[in-house]
């Protein structure tokens, strides 16, 4: 079945570190050999063997309107006919910038960098120096990054007790609070009532940057984000996926007085050759204007409401549990409800490497670990 796949491997290990450039692509956590991709088209991926599968991995959540959309495509080769790189000004920066503040409720500037990591470790950066304070406060399970992070207290995700006792010992040194709205790196967990708000709460009485890293619920689960959802205001946001249409980009933005912190007009530096690449902003902007479409999101989470009750109608006889949102959802193999990485890890992976395999073999295509988001695409527009 996967016999180009198989041999492609081979070779990549003689040139790449485990034969992958980012390692969950290994499939080791569900005790396979990497599939090698050659193509997509909508929903579907194909692998070297040509193989098809339904996506549900979608680039880890990138493509919301599935692979290979016309109006993106079309976007993208309209850009390269200009240029695709010139390390110099845009109008397509504004354009996208323009487009992302009038849809995310707290952003009023914002800037693009090239990833996620890229975008979470510069706005752990702006907020130390907008605080004058070091300590960084995150969440057990919550990924913001590969970047190493000085100064950083973790506590459970939705334990809010253990937020309180934590800025109860640590008066005045607490720079910023980051937190991804709705968990999606150590599955599909989702914030227990309250427990956002009370994170708003904490941090505007102690006058604590709060940043939500929605690199994954960013224009997945409303155009404004999780926290349009959620009726929540951080200071600072993080972006990514969704907003360079299937092309590497990251954004953070916030409040104009945090934001003008930054370079040129304040001492915090940051730069990018890359960052506002006008290939992957032309991308962006094709995908936010189908977003912003008439009951866009609406259609897709009936769409994926469907897909999810017809997963957790097959796996109801096993000790499953399907935590899931909008277009996001996590297949748990265990019986007691996910509410924090604690409960995550209970899971069993033998289980879920056993039923991975099953959906591979049967043209389904999963994120490729246990503890980690699946992705619904919205259909043809």
């Amino acid at each position: 079945m996967h016999k180009k796949s198989k041999a492609a491997y081979q070779k990549a290990l003689r040139y790449l570190p485990g034969g992958v450039n980012s390692p969950v692509r290994s499939l080791r956590a569900v005790d396979h050999h990497p599939v090698f991709m050659q193509k997509a088209r909508g929903p579907y991926i194909y692998d070297l063997d040509n193989n098809k599968y339904l996506d549900l991995c979608l680039s880890w959540g990138v493509h919301i309107l599935g692979h290979n959309h016309p109006a993106v495509i079309k976007a993208v080769r309209d850009a390269l006919k200009q240029g695709t790189s010139y390390g110099a000004a845009t109008e397509k920066e504004t354009e996208l910038a323009e487009m992302i503040v009038k849809a995310v409720p707290s952003i009023e500037k914002i800037r693009f960098v090239s990833s996620g990591t890229e975008a979470t470790m510069s706005a752990l950066k702006l907020a130390r120096a907008y605080t004058g304070r070091k300590t960084i406060l995150k969440f057990s399970g919550c990924y913001h990054g590969h970047a190493e992070i000085p100064d950083v207290i973790e506590v459970p995700y939705n334990d809010s007790k253990a937020v309180a006792a934590i800025f109860a010992k640590n008066k005045h040194k607490i720079a910023a609070v980051i937190v991804e709205p709705v968990a999606g790196n150590m599955g599909v967990v989702l914030p227990e009532p309250g427990f956002l708000k009370y994170l708003r709460r904490v941090t505007k009485e102690n006058r604590t940057v709060l940043i939500f890293d929605e690199v994954i619920t960013g224009f997945r689960l409303a155009y404004g984000g999780a926290q349009e959802l959620f009726g929540i205001k951080p200071d600072l946001t993080c972006l990514g996926k969704i907003i360079g249409g299937g092309f590497p980009v990251g954004a953070y933005g916030g409040q104009a007085e945090i934001m003008d912190l930054l370079a040129p007009l304040g001492p915090v530096y940051q730069a990018g050759t890359l960052s506002g690449n006008p290939v992957a902003m032309s991308a962006g902007i094709a995908v936010l204007k189908i977003l912003k479409g008439k009951n866009f999101y609406h259609k897709l989470n009936i769409r994926a409401a469907w897909t999810i009750n017809e997963l957790r109608r097959h796996t109801g006889r096993r000790k499953v549990v399907v935590n899931a949102l909008g277009s996001m959802f996590t297949i748990f193999f265990t019986d007691k409800p996910v509410h924090n990485y604690t409960d995550a890890q209970a899971s069993d992976p033998k289980s879920f490497a056993e039923f991975y395999k099953k959906m591979l073999r049967a043209g389904i295509y999963l994120s490729p670990a246990q503890l980690e988001a699946n992705f619904i695409p919205s259909g043809r527009s």
